[in-house]
């Protein structure tokens, strides 16, 4: 009687069960991933294929609910609206105490630094720490060598230190150019205790205006993209700049 032998039967029952475990395991990470995989399309890039959307028409509707923007920049902003306000500000009773009037950090010629130093202080620590790693990677060599060929801490720095970086210069640089295209919580908060900030102070906070003042959800999406767009094409132009000057 013959016997029909297939592939598998030939495989020892330890060795299925190790591919099974290999299989399993090599799994798990996607499970561990998959909750945040789902919140992540459901908030961030179906959204944006929406604003895409959105963007072809010009007709009003009404959207549900607002996903907030930047809840670090809502806490930065409340938390420097404190020190801003004119009655309540401590940095103002201190210049009055002393018999100096208080600065006006909300006045004409000030929102606008008042709204930079929110945010330099929200965002410094995180481009720091970019700086940072790039100078921890540069090697030990390095340094030992130039201190022997008799090179001072300035002209390491100048002629070690920062070229080396320089690749995370730009990459803040642009993080830099993309947070500033995109501020919203800062002058949306302040606007609250100051009138020298419009309704279209930037471009986030305009489109936010135009979509939840005057209900007019698709114009917003148009001026989100377009921002968008802008944003993408200045980055790039800042990265092939930087690259050509470096001869990259």
């Amino acid at each position: 009687m013959n016997v029909k032998v297939t592939t598998l039967d030939r495989v020892p029952a330890k060795t299925r069960r190790t591919s099974r475990a290999l299989r399993s395991e090599a799994l798990a990470p996607y499970l561990f991933i998959l909750p945040f995989g789902v919140l992540f399309i459901l908030f961030f890039i179906l959204p944006i294929f929406y604003a895409l959307y959105q963007s072809l028409y010009r007709s009003d509707f009404r959207v549900a609910f607002f996903v907030p923007f930047a809840i670090p920049g809502i806490i930065a902003a409340l938390l420097w609206a404190f020190f801003y306000q004119p009655v309540f500000s401590p940095i103002v009773k201190g210049f009055q105490a002393v018999g100096l009037p208080g600065p006006d950090f909300l006045g004409p010629g000030a929102v606008l630094w008042s709204i930079a130093n929110i945010a330099v202080w929200t965002y410094a620590g995180y481009n720091m720490l970019i700086i940072f790693a790039a100078l921890q990677a540069i090697p030990a060599d390095i340094y030992e060598s130039a201190r022997i060929d008799g090179a001072s801490g300035w002209r390491v720095a100048w002629n070690i230190k920062i070229p080396l970086v320089a690749p995370a210069l730009v990459l803040t640089c642009i993080f830099s150019i993309v947070g500033t295209l995109q501020l919203f919580a800062e002058p949306q908060v302040l606007s609250a205790i100051s009138n020298n900030i419009s309704t279209a102070y930037t471009p986030v906070l305009y489109a936010y205006t135009t979509a939840f003042a005057n209900n007019n959800y698709y114009y917003a999406a148009a001026l989100s993209v377009v921002l968008a767009v802008i944003t993408c094409i200045f980055s790039f132009s800042v990265l092939r700049v930087t690259q050509r000057q470096s001869g990259v």
